[in-house]
């Protein structure tokens, strides 16, 4: 497929996923058409990601940034803003168990992207085992190309609806800003209770549509072996670090401003990444320059899905 093709097939999945009422779980030729586009998608993102800076949407809250700094002193002020940190951070936060418990765990993330969120938490954990599973080929290899170190941390290529583990092989499963991309909800669910060790636990966040965040209520009540233990609305939060990343002295206009382009195509580019890293989510709106752009048909107005509220949901493995 071309690139418009490609990107129409991904818009067109996500959206049959995330609005539809009745039927979301997608199987089948329409299924895999979804995946190809999002690990396509992704294989670009990557091969044209030049640093660290941006992971996902991100979070802001002190308390959080102020415990991180505790144990990473200086943990956003080199190459990154710390918002993404956050929002990882938030993912092992919301566990039931102290820190010092994950020491001799094996921690599975689905979705790792290019690794930079499980290389955060193995700095935090040295004595855990992690690995990261991801969709997309081209992260995964440049995962273990940059990141990987032996048995600590580790990245493989997979399917999160087909998890490549044997049953209860992990103690803890993370799952950030990856699963509404997932055609079958369901099935990722019911690997999830596979792989986890009884008593493991289960901790995801992400961004919701109103369909979607009813759907995964319904599934999250009724997938055998996984127990809800609490839900945490983070849609503030999220909003905060949005929204002082579109601030004009902020890292990520610090960081675009470093890249080589003209004004024009920075202003693009600023205007396109900002959607993408949930900018319309927190009330952003284009410019003049942007929507004069648009309407000449120079750049897509990428609304993206109403997205209604950012949360984590976290189980137990009974």
């Amino acid at each position: 497929m071309s690139t418009p093709e490609i990107m129409t097939a991904f818009s067109t999945g996500l959206a049959a996923i995330n609005l539809d009422e009745d039927a979301p779980t997608r199987r089948g030729p329409e299924a895999e058409r979804l995946k190809r586009a999002s690990a396509t998608i992704y294989d670009l993102a990557v091969e044209r990601a030049s640093g660290h800076e941006l992971w996902n949407w991100g979070m802001h809250d002190q308390e959080v940034a102020d415990e991180v700094e505790r144990l990473l002193p200086g943990f956003g002020r080199f190459g990154t803003d710390g918002f993404s940190e956050q929002l990882y951070f938030q993912a092992l936060r919301g566990v039931p168990a102290e820190f010092a418990e994950h020491a001799g765990r094996t921690v599975l993330e689905v979705g790792c992207g290019p690794g930079e969120g499980l290389n955060f938490l193995s700095r935090l954990l040295p004595e855990t085992r992690f690995i990261g599973l991801d969709l997309s080929e081209r992260a995964v290899r440049r995962a273990n190309a940059l990141l990987s170190r032996g048995d600590q941390l580790r990245f493989v290529h997979g399917d999160a609806e087909q998890l490549p583990f044997d049953d209860g092989a992990v103690d803890l499963v993370i799952n950030v800003e990856s699963s509404h991309t997932y055609p079958d909800l369901g099935r990722f669910l019911q690997e999830v209770a596979r792989v986890l060790r009884p008593g493991g636990h289960f901790t995801h966040i992400d961004v919701f549509t109103r369909q979607r965040s009813a759907h995964f209520q319904r599934l999250a009540t009724s997938t055998a072996g996984l127990e809800p233990v609490h839900e945490v609305d983070l849609s503030e939060q999220v909003r905060a670090a949005i929204r002082r990343r579109m601030a004009p002295d902020s890292h990520f206009h610090r960081a675009l401003a470093r890249e080589r382009m003209s004004p024009l195509a920075r202003r693009i580019a600023a205007h396109s990444r900002t959607v993408m890293f949930g900018g319309v989510f927190a009330g952003y709106r284009p410019d003049r320059t942007i929507r004069l752009l648009h309407r000449l048909g120079v750049v897509p107005w990428m609304r993206g899905l109403p997205m209604r509220s950012y949360r984590q949901h976290v189980a137990v493995r009974r």
